[in-house]
């Protein structure tokens, strides 16, 4: 009889983002994953994950490098705010830690090499999770496009947001935000990352690429809307141009409903077209609707359920860490790097008030 391995060790460093409660469940509820640190300069902000997670107080810190050296995790939690991701990516590298960064990748392609450079010196995986990787019904679109069934991918419609960032907390734990709310956030200050187009511009641009095969686009014309009294925007419309074709990708922190409550018209999610159908995948929906030339009216397929270790990004990049396996898809920093040079041109294009080429 084999004895039994050591479990995986994890250290969630930075609570910036409220996925971070997110993760450390999926990391709770993983067999083989021990919680060994929690670290955030603000105690309070670690409250409910201590809390729900029963992290005793020595594995509780409030500098990251007391974290690292003392709790010795195997593996590293990072939810900074976007601007502040590779500046964490490089402090933590050195540790011989591997590096799971929640989204959006950084807050322009040059932070977004700083931290691959970073990895590839010191010889440790960098993940990058986007939520929308794991809802089953964008999973299902994927399968159906790589098995050909509306043909060769043409265009990728994309629209997606919620009611804002100050709306809900880990868990999707609904709050009603304030203005003075809004002026305290990191969500809401330019210099930290925010506004709507960084933190959801990434998701149709990265499953975009994920669905184009890794194809990139070669120009891309982008308009923002930035309220009154506020330094960033609250939604964003990018016009990809493909050599197959436009493709649009939508952002917007203000729509009616959340959709993981109750989708909001326009609905969230993505519809894609081919040169023999088209797929549309909504979040959170239990089908995709696919229309082919067999079935132009139209037919609701089941969204696949995946199993272990498919079923979130904790236990994927567990998986591919016990097993040597290269990160695939959307958590892969080839397709995230594809991904930031579109969110790059678009915040170009935005700035210039004209169609740029896409950046390197």
């Amino acid at each position: 009889m084999k004895p039994p391995q050591p479990k995986i060790r994890v250290a969630g460093i930075n609570f910036d983002h409220m996925h971070m409660g997110d993760l450390l469940r999926q990391a709770f509820e993983h067999p083989e994953v021990e919680i060994v640190g929690v670290c955030d300069e603000q105690p309070a902000r670690m409250q409910p994950a201590i809390r729900n997670f029963a992290i005793p107080p020595e594995r509780v810190f409030t500098d990251w490098r007391a974290c690292l050296e003392q709790a010795k995790p195997d593996f590293v939690i990072l939810c900074p705010a976007t601007a502040r991701h590779a500046d964490y990516v490089e402090r933590c590298a050195p540790y011989k830690v591997h590096l799971f960064v929640e989204k959006p990748f950084a807050a322009s392609l040059a932070q977004a090499d700083r931290m691959l450079a970073a990895a590839k010196k010191h010889r440790v995986r960098l993940a990058i999770n986007w939520p929308l990787r794991w809802v089953p019904a964008h999973l299902t679109a994927h399968r159906l496009l790589m098995e050909g069934r509306i043909g060769q991918l043409q265009e990728v419609h994309f629209y997606d947001g919620n009611r804002g960032p100050l709306w809900h907390t880990a868990d999707k734990i609904e709050t009603r935000p304030t203005p003075a709310m809004k002026r305290q956030s990191w969500f809401y200050r330019k210099a930290d990352g925010g506004g709507s187009l960084l933190d959801y511009l990434g998701y149709g641009a990265v499953l975009g690429t994920w669905y184009h095969g890794g194809r990139k686009p070669i120009e891309i014309t982008t308009v923002t809307d930035q309220p009154r009294g506020l330094e960033v925007d609250e939604h964003s419309i990018t016009i990809a141009r493909y050599a197959t074709g436009l493709s649009k990708l939508e952002t917007r922190w203000g729509t009616f409903t959340d959709p993981w409550i109750h989708q909001p018209q326009p609905k969230c999610g993505f519809v894609l077209k081919g040169t023999r159908g088209t797929i549309a995948s909504y979040d959170y929906e239990p089908k995709v609707r696919v229309q082919s030339e067999e079935h132009p009216e139209g037919v609701d397929v089941p969204a696949d359920q995946p199993r272990p270790p498919l079923q979130n990004p904790i236990q994927y990049f567990v998986h591919c860490l016990q097993h040597g396996l290269p990160l695939e898809g959307p958590l892969s920093p080839a397709i995230n790097r594809i991904g930031q040079q579109i969110v790059d041109s678009a915040v170009l294009s935005a700035r210039r008030r004209r169609t740029v080429r896409l950046v390197d």
